[in-house]
């Protein structure tokens, strides 16, 4: 049977899609951070991030705008999505994260590892019973999805839309895995804050000891001072100088990478290693990381994290473009995967936290620097504290840096325990 072409969109020209695409984040952002009572009641129902793949979702449907008929994507999965990754990382600071290396780095690299195993064990749940649930062939297969969840909750959504573009999932397929992603982590969230505010019995049941936390408070508040500043130009244009000019290098080093692996290894192909796009974003991440040990670092200070985010959410944007909004509701049967998903991350923090004694501040923030990011990792520590709120960006800067390796090889272990 002949498949029918899809209408062509209302609007066509790419400087007024942009434009339509910056100013609905720009409307979402200002109401989500205002003091009315009415966006504070609703945004507390409906996460932000969601109305940001949401609404282009909704727009692609009705045919206003067309992912399909658009090279936004391209342009900012190549560009800005690579720059974003380096200006999260160039401002990791290794110094402090060895520092917190005892139980809160601990507690992080525990739900790291939940996230990379908790996939692949959740897959194997659901396929004892309901098989097709987390199976499918090429770009239906489940599991390239999922990797886009693994991506998120280790990293954040720049790492996710890496493993979107390196395993390419249906995007109706995405569509699904985009809503799991974010309610279940939303939920997640609101149990973290619910236990923030029962942190003394908390820490009773773990046996710790909180003096390092107080520890902490001081710590983190000193090192935020020292490097903020108000911007000049000059600085502004560093950011995206390095930003974009690590990216060409990416482009240049990967252009020369992925074609040698193809000619001499082709076989590597099924690990994603004769992908341009692979080598660009660990390319960027790796680059990122070194500059974060030298005086780069300092460009935090001057809005790096900031200005990556911009470009990553124009990225969510244009990915909301391709997406299909009914196919939000097509696979319900994911949600299970994400509960359980989500719950292996959960008890493995639980019995480390025990054996360590922990603070549930470190289970916390640790847990929601992978799940959450940067977005939602200072919300969560500011709840016990808001000199804490660093620690999380820190931790889920961390995550930034791995997120793309752990997604990756969580993504093979669920390819080779997926249904066939």
């Amino acid at each position: 049977m002949e498949e029918v072409a899809a209408p062509a969109p209302l609007i066509t020209n790419d400087a007024v899609v942009l434009g339509i695409l910056v100013v609905i984040l720009a409307i979402i952002f200002k109401t989500s951070s205002s003091e009315r009572r009415v966006f504070k009641k609703f945004y507390s129902v409906v996460p932000a991030l969601l109305l940001c793949y949401l609404i282009p979702s909704l727009l692609n449907s009705l045919h206003i705008i067309s992912g399909e008929h658009s090279n936004l994507y391209h342009v900012a999965s190549r560009y800005l999505l690579p720059a974003s990754l380096v200006l999260f990382t160039v401002s990791l600071d290794l110094k402090e994260i060895w520092k917190l290396r005892h139980k809160a780095g601990l507690m992080f690299i525990t739900g790291s590892v939940g996230i990379v195993i908790g996939g692949p064990l959740a897959i194997l749940i659901v396929s004892t019973f309901a098989p097709e649930i987390v199976g499918g062939q090429g770009p239906d297969a489940v599991w390239r999805g999922l990797s886009t969840i693994a991506g998120s909750w280790i990293g954040g959504g720049a790492n996710q839309l890496a493993m979107y573009e390196v395993f390419k999932p249906n995007p109706n397929l995405f569509s699904a895995v985009i809503a799991v992603d974010v309610i279940v982590a939303n939920i997640w969230m609101a149990v973290l804050l619910y236990g923030a505010g029962r942190s003394d019995k908390l820490d009773a049941f773990f046996k710790a000891d909180n003096s390092t936390v107080n520890e902490l408070k001081e710590k983190v508040e000193r090192y935020r001072k020292s490097i903020m500043k108000l911007p000049t130009l000059a600085d502004t244009i560093m950011v995206v100088g390095v930003g974009l000019g690590v990216t060409g290098l990416a482009h240049f080093l990967a252009d020369i990478i992925a074609p040698w692996i193809e000619l001499h290894a082709p076989y590597l192909e099924q690990f994603s290693l004769t992908s341009g796009f692979f080598w660009i974003v660990v390319l960027a991440t790796t680059f990122g990381m070194l500059l974060s040990l030298t005086s780069a670092r300092k460009l935090e200070g001057v809005g790096a994290s900031r200005i990556g985010s911009l470009f990553l959410y124009i990225m969510v944007a244009t990915i909301g473009m391709q997406m299909d909004v009914a196919a939000i509701f097509s696979q319900p049967g994911l949600f299970l995967v994400g509960i359980i998903w989500i719950s292996i991350h959960f008890l493995l923090l639980v019995i480390v936290g025990k054996l360590v004694k922990a603070p549930f501040f470190f289970l916390a923030v640790g847990s929601q620097a992978n799940v959450g990011g940067a977005a939602s990792a200072p919300i969560v520590a500011s709840a016990f504290h808001p000199a804490l709120a660093p620690v999380g960006v820190l931790l889920a800067i961390l995550g930034y840096a791995l997120g793309t390796y752990g997604a990756y090889l969580s993504a093979l272990l669920m390819q080779m325990v997926a249904p066939q």
